[in-house]
């Protein structure tokens, strides 16, 4: 596939391009939750029953590490127990949740990493069958190098029993057997997989700067797997660029890393974006945090904006509803005292939104 580098420019921000068929009003946001001063990370949406599942990092004010959002509000899952933060019980409670993701199969998956900077902590994927709301097992990553690695975000190929997860750490993509938990860690330092040099976050008209005055720097972060599960998007924060692979190479346990990234295909220029998730139609969309927006990439590679808004400060995860919605956290990464020498400047309360699709 020849790539396509050409980023629509949108005048004011008000309108969206639609493929190939003229102008359209760009979507708007509509809020679903919110959590006073409790970021939301992790979210995803099951696409059988639209359940709404959010998450938070084991940050002060903490109450519940995985919640169901039922009604606008927080309900502990899949119980109490599972959130109550106790040391040294990593493999029966939650550490500190950082992903999710609903699969067709109607479980939940909870990625539980460890803090920043706990390097004792272990790393677990929880699946979760939603039909009774119990742990059906648990992967602990134990062929993972715990001190160099820091998983982020996966995603889950039942067709060919694989979960693929991104390392910023190892600055890699991890490749999990389901059937036998071992995992393979591939296109380490790959031109797809590391940041680009240089390239700084510049949020609020500053660049992203933590008190010690190191910019805030991403390796390979955001994934999508494609519903049919053929395609595999990944990039880094710091890069411009979105690539994919096809999940046959990633499953092919016979390739070298060379070989695999002979088989990486540059998609699109879209500038810097955290979180993606593909929908049914092959889009897929990346969050835009100089923009303050989200855009979508269609199946040819075309980029347009799907919503923008000024309370999308640093949207993170997605989740897509069978009624044709994508929601979205927005976690205010940037405008926490970390990056603004100690002043908090976030914008209470924290929220969740939506915003509807456009019509395939």
């Amino acid at each position: 596939m020849k790539p396509f580098v050409h980023k629509l420019l949108i005048t004011a921000g008000i309108m969206a391009t639609a493929c190939c068929a003229g102008a359209q009003q760009s979507a708007s946001l509509i809020e679903v939750a919110s959590f006073g001063k409790n970021q939301p990370i992790g979210i995803t949406v099951a696409p059988a029953t639209n359940r709404l599942f959010v998450s938070f990092p084991h940050r002060e004010p903490f109450i519940y590490a995985l919640t169901e959002i039922v009604n606008g509000k927080r309900v502990p899952f899949p119980d109490v127990e599972w959130n109550k933060f106790i040391p040294g019980k990593d493999d029966t409670h939650f550490v500190n949740v950082q992903d999710l993701y609903a699969d067709d199969k109607n479980c939940l998956w909870v990625l539980d990493s460890k803090p920043t900077g706990d390097a004792g902590s272990k790393f677990k994927l929880v699946k979760i069958d939603l039909t009774d709301n119990k742990v059906k097992q648990i992967y602990s990553f134990d062929d993972i190098d715990k001190s160099k690695s820091a998983l982020n975000d996966m995603c889950i190929d039942n067709d060919k029993q694989l979960a693929y997860l991104s390392d910023p750490g190892q600055r890699a993509i991890v490749v999990l057997d389901l059937k036998s938990s071992k995992s393979r860690t591939v296109l380490k330092d790959d031109r797809s997989t590391i940041v680009q040099s240089g390239l700084k976050l510049h949020l609020d008209g500053k660049d992203v700067v933590d008190t010690e005055g190191n910019p805030f720097i991403s390796n390979v972060n955001g994934i999508a797997l494609t519903k049919d599960n053929k395609y595999f998007y990944f990039r880094a924060i710091n890069q411009t660029k979105l690539y994919r692979i096809a999940t046959a190479y990633l499953a092919n346990t016979s390739l070298s890393d060379a070989d695999l990234s002979a088989k990486v295909e540059l998609v699109a220029e879209t500038g810097i974006c955290h979180g993606m998730i593909a929908d049914k139609s092959g889009n897929i969309y990346l969050s835009d945090s100089p923009d303050q927006a989200i855009q979508y990439v269609t199946p040819g590679g075309q980029v347009h904006f799907l919503v923008k808004d000024k309370r999308l400060i640093w949207p993170d995860s997605f989740g897509i509803s069978n009624d044709g919605y994508l929601y979205l956290s927005s976690s205010q990464l940037n405008r926490l005292p970390r990056y603004n020498n100690g002043e908090d400047k976030v914008e209470y309360p924290f929220r969740v939104y939506k915003v509807k699709l456009p019509t395939p």
